[in-house]
């Protein structure tokens, strides 16, 4: 996953918190696609709640590659509002300067 998604996903974790449910289509699909184990999905499982579920998602989603924002966002079917809203976000951050770039 490439830093501006990475940013972006922490930008909005605490929204993503408490709008996105990952216990049943999210976490099925993206172990489908291969971007969680069987492993990820019982340690997601064994939150206690759904927002928790959801930050450990979000914890690991970083480190599975660079199809993971966007299987993320296919995940989204029951959650279209959150998805528009990330690719609008991911959109504006393209737009903007890269962090980090030295200016003369």
């Amino acid at each position: 996953m490439d830093a501006r998604d990475k940013q972006l996903l922490r930008s909005l974790r605490l929204e993503l918190c408490t709008e996105v449910l990952v216990d049943g289509i999210v976490i099925q699909y993206l172990y489908q696609e291969g971007i969680l184990t069987d492993s990820h999905v019982q340690e997601i499982k064994s939150q206690t709640t759904s927002q928790r579920k959801t930050m450990m998602l979000l914890d690991i989603l970083p480190t599975r590659g660079p199809k993971a924002f966007d299987a993320f966002l296919d995940s989204l079917q029951e959650f279209p509002w959150v998805k528009d809203k990330l690719m609008v976000k991911r959109k504006e951050m393209t737009v903007q300067d890269p962090a980090g770039k030295a200016r003369i």
